[in-house]
């Protein structure tokens, strides 16, 4: 599926240096910054935010990452999907768990608090909210409070991500096939 707004071509020195740093990170253009490109203020807003959550250490990567993928899966996220593996697989992060996201409720290699992290991201993804007191609680008592804030903001973070990427038309552009990695586990419809 193409896009629903045209890619734009990155022109001048800036497009250069963002050519070539997503072609570094990357190995390709990724196509939500084609998309965006079109307006560079929200660009540059996606770049701060990105950058930013990157600096929060308050919550393990791998819950984070967790949390974030299971975003992507419920709200339908491909490019996230692959992007969060391919991520994973980066920074070092448990690959095994990563590519079962999609299916966590019946996997069985997540521990107890990183299915209350998914449960808790896909929570805060319904439409309205679905968060308990329950929830936070056993989060809190698990994380502790800076974690849990941080955990909350990144979910947030993640569904302003993956619901733009979603409504521009935007899906996988096999970052993580690249790599050799096994696809995705597929996320059951029961």
């Amino acid at each position: 599926m193409a896009t629903r707004i045209p890619k734009a071509e990155l022109t001048g020195i800036y497009g250069a240096i963002v050519k070539r740093m997503s072609r570094k990170m990357l190995g390709d253009v990724a196509e939500p910054v084609e998309v965006a490109w079109h307006n560079r203020k929200v660009l540059n807003f996606s770049f701060t935010v990105g950058r930013k959550v990157q600096k929060w250490d308050q919550c393990d990567e791998n819950l984070k990452s967790f949390a974030h993928m299971a975003v992507a899966s419920l709200v339908g996220c491909s490019f996230c999907l692959d992007f969060g593996y391919f991520q994973a697989r980066n920074e070092g992060l448990d690959l095994a768990k990563a590519r079962e996201v999609p299916r966590w409720r019946e996997s069985d290699v997540f521990t107890p608090l990183e299915r209350d992290v998914m449960e808790y991201a896909e929570a805060m993804t319904q439409t309205p909210p679905t968060v308990t007191d329950e929830m936070s609680a056993r989060l809190i008592e698990q994380l502790g409070a800076p974690a849990l804030v941080e955990l909350t903001a990144f979910i947030a973070v993640a569904n302003l991500m993956t619901r733009t990427n979603t409504a521009f038309g935007i899906e996988s552009q096999g970052f993580a096939a690249a790599c050799g990695l096994k696809p995705l586990a597929v996320r059951s419809t029961t």
